[in-house]
């Protein structure tokens, strides 16, 4: 295996990493500005106003992005498995 093809599979894999972590992430982002604005403007400072939500938010986008998550990762995994002679050498 060379390092040119190293690096390709690394790239790759980041690429796809961020892919599939970007909706998570984006919408972490967004629920918290939210969250952190309206608790400003209400003064309120209670922790549990920001971190129960935002939880609950995460999981319902977990559960209803699942199967484009796993469709992405099986994608790759058959990518790197119909490629895999090229990795032995």
């Amino acid at each position: 295996m060379t390092p040119d093809l190293v690096a390709e599979l690394l790239r790759q894999l980041m690429k796809e990493a961020m892919i599939v972590a970007a909706p998570l992430l984006l919408s972490a982002t967004a629920i918290s500005f939210v969250l952190s604005l309206a608790q400003t403007l209400t003064s309120l400072q209670e922790q549990s106003l920001t971190s129960v939500p935002r939880l609950a938010a995460i999981a319902l986008i977990l559960l209803a992005a699942m199967p484009w998550f796993l469709g992405r990762i099986a994608d790759y995994t058959r990518l790197l498995f119909a490629d895999f002679h090229r990795y032995l050498g």
